[in-house]
Parts: C-alpha cells; structure tokens; sequence
C-alpha cells in the first residue's frame, strides 16, 4: 500500500498556485508551482494512451520497429521479442509510475524521497543532459521531413540546400530554415503548459495512425496481397540457437529505446487520476498499441520491395519516392507532427521539470524547457548525430546511466520505504527533515550511482574503445545491448545493500494512506 506520513492539508494551511497547492511550510528553494503537488490530477486511461502513441509513433519508432524484421530471425521470434520486450517496459513503467502518480510531484522531486533533497539534482542533471541531445536530433530528423516539402513545392529553394555555398557549422542555410521552423512551432506548444500538451497529443497518435493506414493500404494495393511478407531479413537465416542471442538483443534494444521516457514518466503519471488509470493507459499504449504499430510498420516496408525495388524502412524516403506532391505533403506534415510530439513528451518536458528542480526560485517549468531548447542548438546534432562513434561514446554514456538511476529509484521507493512518502519533508531544506540525510544528500544513493553506473558505462564504452585501438580481434561490443539491465540490477542491488549496512532512509510511522496528492 502506498502512504505517505502527513495528512492532506486543509484548504486554510495550503496555497492554491494554478495546479499546484504550496503549504506555508514549504521551503522556495525547493517547491514552485510546477514542483508542488498538484491540486487535481485529471488525465484519464485514453490520456496516457495518447502519451505513448505520441511516444512510439515517430519516424525514429517506425525505423526501430522495421529494423527488427530484418535481423536474419523468424517473424514469430521478432514478435515475441517486441511482445517480450513491450510488457518489461510495460511493467516498469507501473513501478515508475505509483510515487509520483500518489504524491503529485515529477520524476526530480520525487527522488528526493531516495537521493536528498539536494542530491535529487543528480538524477535530475543527468537525465536532463540526454534529452537536451536527443531534443536537438529529433528537431534535426524532422526538419528532414520540411526540407523534402521545401524542394517538392518551391524548387528554387535548391540552391539553399547547398551547405558549401549557403551553410554555417555544417548545416545549409534550407537546414537552418527547417529547423527554426519547428524549434519555434516545438516551444510554442510547450509553452502554453500541459494542458495544451495533452490536447496536443490526444490528436497526434491517432492522426498518425490515419496516415499509416492510408500509405501502407496504398502501397499493399500496388504491390498486392501476395508479395507482401513479414520476413524482411536478407541473406541466410539464423539457426534457432544461433536466433536465441539475437532475440535477446532485440527485446533489449526496445527496453533501451524506451529507457529515457520511462524513467521519467513520473512527469505524467502524476496527472492521472489514479493509479489503476494510469495502468490501463500503459496497456493500451504500450504492449497493445506497439505491437500493431510495429506489424502496420513491417507490411509498409515489405511492400516497397515490389513497388519501388528496395527495402526501404524510414518513412521519410518512403514518401518522398511516391513522388506525388499531395502524398509528399500529407507525409511530409505527418511525420512532423509524429517527431514534435515524441520530442516534446520525451526530451521537452523531462529537462523542463529536471532544470527547475535545480533551482525553483530562478528557473520556472517553462525557464527550464527552454533552456533545453536552447542547448539542443547549441550542441549541433546535424554534425555528430552522423557520426556513429560520436554517438556511441557521448549518448552511449549518458544513456548507461539511465538503468542505474531507474533501478535505486525502484529500491528506494519499493524495498527501503516500503512505498510510503512523506510529501511535506519533500519541501523542507531544514536538518530534521526526513530527506535531508546528510548535508541535503543520502551518500548511499551517490555511491550506488557509482558503484552501477561505472560497469554500466565500461559495458558500453570499453568493448568499442578496445576494438578501436585494435587491442583486441573479438567483436563484444554486443554487451553494450544490455548496459541498462547491467545499469538497473547493480544499482538496485547496490542501494539495498547499502540501506541495510547503513540506513539513512527512516519509514514513516503512523502514516495515513494517500489519495494522490497534496490537494485542499
């Protein structure tokens, strides 16, 4: 049962500030009206629905799921992966979920309950570091989109397209267009708050879902029932022992691609009106809606081996060698809208929340988003997202520490406080708080992060990095596929023992059960 140790306060003792109730006692140093509780909690199953339709629906999804299908393994054996690895996900999701769906508080506040409320910036930080890079390569991907639209309706625009004659830091001048473009159309949907964000991508899933039934039932038509095939693998098949390794770096690979929104999910489930609410919604969004999308996914690029020659498995070229201008435009916008709504749900929101855990009083949710923004450009994904050993060893890093934080997460909340909060200690920098442990700061959660983030990031790093200097002939880069289940297990399993040999995280006695929230 899930409790926290103070009552609901009375709408006398608490500060109603827009959706947020902030009770006298709170410290400005660590609560704004974007951290506090919530004053209601409203999102129902279809909302989170929509949240992961947004989510899975993107050009990046669509790539992720076809490239599945052509592993060389069987079609039944790539769907028990993507069903194997959709329910992890699924279930991990519900773990994440509980805390901040009954407090009423995101993701960086409710980690104070596990790292401090001054360490709790840790997992903030880092979390907020990988979706400023992957914001500014989602806005990349989809600027892709606009360029193909530029060039089939204003041909002149060519010229622009040029990077050795109108480009600036590797981008051409037609690049930056595109991407200013839907930098502006991405924060000015985020800044008009949640509310706007979930009327947003209530629409968004299902309208591409209408578009991916269109163009795979054009593409069927042209190619016929009969040459369509969900075995896209090329060359010889797999034996089935030889299959077994490469399913299980499948149903890792969609744990991994999920791994960011996951750990951050919080940032929504506290709007949802219960739990069981919340749950619902991830069945629908996850196991069910994944697995349809990525069977829509395989029929559409088995098909554009009849009609267009070659297997083709982004989207994108996908409809730019249909040719037709309304099949480019109807494309085109799609696949935007699809990219804007996973960036602003995976990489917009989680470092908006993150950043303004750092420092309420000075940077607002909005401040904090911007700032996130901001840095995506500044950081020039056009330059190293093309650059696979780039990629590797910056995002490769940070995302090993993705599993770590996830899993002392889970071991505070679930094994060492037995899933009771208490809300208001969440707010106080005083030293008899319950989440002020040592200086602001639980050094068990910090040397867990150590002692399960170092093999995390060794298991990602060193089997490339050896290869590379030509130490080594064996290829085992393959445990790199798995550095977030490493990441998970070793830091869950480093907090407990660590909270048992010295505990720093006090129960709440007495507590009441909580409803959801601190509302009046």
């Amino acid at each position: 049962m899930t409790e926290f140790s103070t009552p609901l306060p009375s709408s006398a003792a608490a500060v109603s500030t827009g959706p947020a109730v902030i009770k006298p006692g709170y410290d400005p140093r660590l609560a704004n009206e974007d951290l506090a509780p919530l004053r209601q909690q409203s999102w129902s199953s279809y909302n989170i629905f929509a949240f992961w339709m947004s989510d899975v629906h993107s050009v990046g999804g669509y790539v992720t799921a076809g490239s599945l299908f052509a592993l060389g393994i069987a079609s039944w054996q790539v769907l028990f992966a993507l069903v194997a690895g959709i329910v992890i996900v699924n279930v991990f999701c519900n773990l994440v979920a509980k805390p901040s769906q009954v407090t009423g508080v995101p993701y960086p506040v409710i980690n104070r309950a596990v790292f401090g409320v001054l360490g709790a910036n840790v997992p903030a930080v880092i979390r907020g570091a990988i979706a400023i890079a992957w914001y500014g390569v989602q806005t990349y991907l989809a600027s892709q989109s606009l360029i193909i639209i530029f060039l089939k309706f204003w041909p002149a625009t060519a010229a622009l397209n040029d990077a050795g004659r109108y480009g600036f830091l590797g981008l051409s001048a037609l690049g930056y267009i595109c991407y200013a473009i839907l930098w502006v159309a991405q924060a000015a949907v985020f800044w008009k708050g949640m509310e706007a964000i979930r009327r947003f991508i209530d629409w968004a899933g299902p309208a591409v879902y209408v578009v991916m039934l269109v163009l795979a039932g054009y593409l069927v038509a042209e190619a016929g029932w009969g040459n369509i095939s969900l075995d896209l693998s090329q060359g010889e098949s797999l034996g089935f022992a030889e299959s077994i390794p490469v399913m299980l770096s499948a149903i890792a690979l969609v744990v991994s691609y999920f791994s960011g929104p996951m750990l951050n999910f919080g940032d929504f489930s506290r709007y949802g009106r219960s739990f069981e609410a919340v749950k619902r919604g991830n069945l629908l969004g996850l196991p069910v809606n994944f697995l349809f999308f990525s069977l829509l996914t395989v029929i559409t690029a088995s098909a554009t081996v009849p009609v267009f020659g070659e297997l083709i498995t982004d989207p994108i070229h996908t409809v730019e060698r249909i040719g037709t201008p309304f099949a480019i435009l109807l494309g085109g916008l799609t696949f935007v809208i699809a990219t804007i709504g996973i960036n602003i749900v995976a990489n917009f929101i989680s470092p908006a929340f993150d950043f303004s855990n750092v420092s309420p009083q000075r940077i607002s949710w909005r401040t904090g988003g911007m700032i996130a923004a901001v840095g995506s450009v500044l950081l020039t994904p056009w330059n190293w997202y093309g650059n696979p050993d780039a990629i590797h060893y910056t995002l490769g890093l940070l995302g090993a520490l993705i599993g770590p934080l996830f899993g002392i997460l889970i071991a505070g909340y679930y094994a060492i406080s037995r899933q009771k909060v208490s809300v208001d200690d969440l707010f106080t920098l005083e030293p008899t708080g319950r989440y002020w442990f040592r200086n602001g700061y639980n050094p068990n959660a910090l040397w867990a992060v150590a002692a399960s983030g170092v093999p995390a990031i060794l298991s990602v790093l060193l089997p490339k990095m050896l290869l590379d200097l030509g130490v080594t002939s064996v290829d085992a880069t393959w445990i790199s596929d798995y550095s977030w289940f490493i990441g998970c297990g070793l830091g869950y399993a480093a907090f407990v023992l660590l909270e048992r040999a010295s505990p720093r995280i006090s129960v709440p006695a007495g507590a009441e059960e909580a409803t959801g929230g601190a509302r009046p």
